[in-house]
């Protein structure tokens, strides 16, 4: 068996067509379907049930497909691993991420980073909080920046970089716009701007408000942070925002509060696989990361 039959029948199996595989891997179509041929005949097994020119997975196939991507993907790390030892600057550094993260707190780091490292590469992912997770879990990347940090999630370790407060974003002409902070409990009324279902920052606001006494009065929702501020500016409701996302600026037409009952906060940080190491690279980074935020 030979790594290329193997890069060959992955081409296959995602085209689902020989021909089309054989021009994106630029090679004849007859050595395409001669190195599937003979990699079926080593298995003893079909991969592929032909159906005129187009093909499709068999079942086996599909569970090899599973395996020869954990294999693929080892090969790479192991390449890249060798490649970073030489030249560890010059290595990439793969990072998957909410987008909470892709404001401000993600961007100033790489930005200063590059600064001391400027030949250091990055292969950044924008996910979904549980799926940042899964995506280190099963090796797709090695990093992956959180809020809130996990804990006690299997396969994983989390390292807490810093930790930050919630804030409330208000509307300008809002009753509490000339107030010093607020009490959550003050806000049981408002009509609420929350992230969708799914999202982490949605289940941490709603559960501040129970904790406050009361469930929050969802009037709208926004896809993400930049929506949930227009919103407010269009003063439509109210949002609680992490405040690392207004360190720059408050939006228009919007006034931030401090809340100082309960107080509400989150972790913010790296997860990195608990049974694979980091490469040479992303050991720098890493390191970096904690510099950075320290000071």
């Amino acid at each position: 068996m030979e790594i290329r039959q193997l890069h060959y029948f992955m081409e296959v199996a995602k085209r689902e067509h020989i021909t089309e595989a054989a021009e994106t891997l630029h090679v004849a179509q007859s050595a395409v379907s001669r190195q599937i041929g003979n990699l079926e005949s080593e298995l003893g097994v079909d991969l592929f049930v032909r159906q005129g020119r187009r093909v499709r997975l068999t079942p086996i196939g599909r569970v090899f497909l599973e395996s020869t991507k954990q294999v693929i993907q080892m090969l790479d790390s192991a390449t890249q691993e060798v490649q970073e030892y030489l030249q560890p600057e010059r290595g990439t550094i793969r990072i998957t991420y909410p987008i909470s993260m892709a404001a401000y707190t993600l961007p100033t780091a790489i930005s200063s980073f590059r600064q001391e490292y400027p030949n250091a590469n990055f292969q950044l992912k924008q996910n979904i909080y549980y799926d940042v997770i899964e995506e280190v879990i099963n090796g797709e990347f090695n990093m992956g920046l959180l809020a809130p940090v996990p804990v006690e999630v299997d396969k994983v370790e989390g390292h807490v970089l810093f930790t930050e407060n919630v804030i409330a974003l208000l509307p300008k002409d809002h009753a509490f716009a000339k107030a010093k902070d607020v009490r959550l409990e003050q806000l049981r009324d408002e009509p609420f701007i929350l992230l969708p279902e799914g999202m982490h920052f949605r289940e941490l606001v709603i559960q501040a408000c129970a904790e406050a006494g009361f469930e929050p009065n969802i009037a709208f929702e926004g896809d993400d942070v930049d929506a949930l501020k227009g919103l407010v500016s269009a003063g439509l409701g109210i949002a609680l925002i992490p405040e690392i996302t207004l360190v720059d600026t408050t939006p228009r037409f919007t006034v931030k509060k401090k809340i100082k009952q309960p107080q509400v906060t989150r972790t913010v940080g790296i997860i990195t696989p608990a049974d694979r190491q980091l490469l040479p690279t992303e050991k720098i980074f890493y390191n970096f990361l904690y510099d950075f935020f320290r000071h």
